[in-house]
């Protein structure tokens, strides 16, 4: 028993909804006799106090539903209502009694013509309610248009200093997304190379995941704090493009150096077995991103704290010259050195503050500790995590802490440097700016500023603060180097899970 296939319901123009629904069954009226009208009166009248109503709409032209059921016959899902719970065979019992157990199920409309109930009256099928597609799809559709919305409002105050490209305009400039245009993959986007413009100037393209929850809000974030920077030492953002069905995407500057990553830890690339970097670039890289953090911290109008620095993140252009990027999960505070507390951690293991890993702690003061994880990644040339190490050498920090407290610099420096005077004072300063960031309390650890005072030489304009000298390397005095230990070493122990970063809300995802 059901509605004949034939009978389709669709959506009416702004989905407005009937108080008393009727109903469209494209029915031959010389075969419907009278126990055939009681049937449907009865289960229209179970439709709607199972309140079932809302998926069906009022009556179109009977000659407009044919013609549509013809052309999307196996596109139709179907709303199965089974009844009594537990299997009961209905075989003879009364229609009407039928009502008082129903299990509800969703299936397509081969699954329906396999199950063989369309003419067996007898089935424990009492009811299929044919969910029109173009209900859903108006439904989200709207739902869609609402959101696009709101993010256009939300980035109007910023809108008009960008470029606004069209989603034809992106998908010619990453010639559709091709593979070989991929400069880099994230959990939740993927950066494209791409040219646009008549003098197609070379971009990167970045598209984010249009099946995260989050993509709206992320997107509106990174597009807001990115739009208001200007800084020689950070990628700056060109446009964007909004499409309602194929996602968002954020244009920035191409940078064509490639990123400190691949310098610092993929195949070597000097000359005759060099090493990737000369010692000069990897100062010029120290001070230059140093000074990009502080512009975020202390340039702009609001305390920008980028939450994931690292070297992939570091970008080098032709000529060296050091570049940050990546804003995704860039936030603001309310001023430098006031903390607040966020739900959900997110960055890369190996760079997390303790504070921020363990407790949840925002502020400047974090990416001051993950500048210091990336100048041990510039001075020592080891990754930050590396599980091929032997034991007490798998995290850097853990590793570097013992040397440092020992004066051992020779032991920290990649052995492919050359150390001349000249770089040898620039390295001591790196190892003396290393050692303050990566100090476990964030009240003993400097801010940006003194950081950058530190590896240009400049400390003594600096508060006075509690240092002892070994061997020229100045470090914190911290006599709770144990617990320390202990606390790298559990979070040492959560990174050899594979778990790399904190991507949403309520999920860990791996990069």
């Amino acid at each position: 028993m059901g509605v004949s296939r034939r009978t389709s319901f669709t959506n009416p123009l702004h989905n407005q909804i009937s108080p008393i629904p009727s109903y469209a069954v494209a029915v031959d009226q010389q075969h419907c006799n009278h126990n055939e009208l009681k049937i449907k009166t009865l289960l229209q009248k179970m439709i709607w106090e199972f309140g079932l109503a809302c998926f069906l709409p009022s009556v179109k032209d009977e000659r407009e539903t044919e013609k549509g059921s013809n052309n999307s016959e196996h596109n139709k899902a179907w709303l199965l209502a089974e009844s009594g719970g537990c299997g009961a065979d209905l075989a003879g019992g009364d229609p009407q009694s039928v009502h008082s157990s129903f299990r509800f199920s969703l299936c397509s409309q081969v699954e329906l013509e396999s199950m063989n109930v369309a003419n067996n009256h007898s089935s424990a099928t009492v009811l299929m309610v044919n969910l029109d597609n173009g209900f859903t799809d108006s439904r989200s559709g709207e739902l869609k248009w609402r959101r696009i919305e709101s993010l256009e409002r939300s980035i109007s105050p910023v809108a008009h200093t960008l470029i606004r490209f069209s989603y034809g305009e992106i998908l010619s400039a990453t010639r559709s997304f091709s593979k070989g245009r991929v400069l880099g993959r994230g959990a939740l986007s993927c950066v494209f190379r791409g040219r646009v413009g008549f003098l197609r100037t070379s971009v990167a393209i970045k598209k984010l995941d249009k099946e995260d929850k989050e993509c709206s809000k992320a997107f509106c974030r990174e597009l807001m704090i990115a739009s208001s920077l200007h800084n020689p030492n950070i990628v700056p953002l060109v446009g964007f493009c909004i499409d309602p069905d194929e996602g968002l995407f954020l244009v920035y500057k191409y940078v064509s150096g490639g990123s400190l990553e691949r310098y610092l830890h993929e195949k070597k690339r000097g000359v005759k077995g060099g090493p990737s970097l000369p010692c000069s670039v990897r100062y010029k890289v120290a001070v230059g991103i140093a000074e990009a953090i502080g512009y975020l911290h202390n340039g702009t109008e609001r305390c920008v704290v980028h939450r994931d620095i690292k070297p992939s993140n570091i970008l080098l252009s032709s000529k060296k010259t050091p570049k940050l990027c990546d804003f995704g999960l860039a936030t603001w505070t309310a001023a430098p050195s006031v903390p607040f507390l966020c739900k959900t951690v997110k960055g890369t293991f190996g760079y997390l503050a303790p504070e921020y890993f363990q407790h949840g702690k925002v502020s400047d003061k974090t990416d001051v500790y993950a500048f210091g994880v990336v100048l041990l990644e510039l001075i020592s040339g080891r990754k930050p995590i590396e599980t091929r190490r032997g034991p007490g050498e798998e995290n850097l920090v853990v590793w570097a802490k013992p040397l440092l407290d020992q004066g051992a610099i020779e032991r920290l420096v990649d052995p492919q440097l050359k150390l001349t005077p000249k770089n040898s004072n620039q390295v001591s300063r790196m190892v003396q700016a290393a050692a303050a960031c990566i100090n476990s309390e964030e009240s003993r650890r400097p801010n940006i500023d003194e950081i950058i005072a530190i590896i240009r030489g400049e400390e003594s304009d600096c508060p006075k603060r509690k240092k002892s000298s070994t061997n020229g390397c100045i470090v914190d005095c911290c006599p709770q180097l144990q617990q320390t230990r202990s606390e790298m070493m559990s979070h040492l122990a959560l990174a050899m899970l594979g778990v790399s970063e904190f991507e949403d809300d309520d999920h860990l995802y791996c990069r």
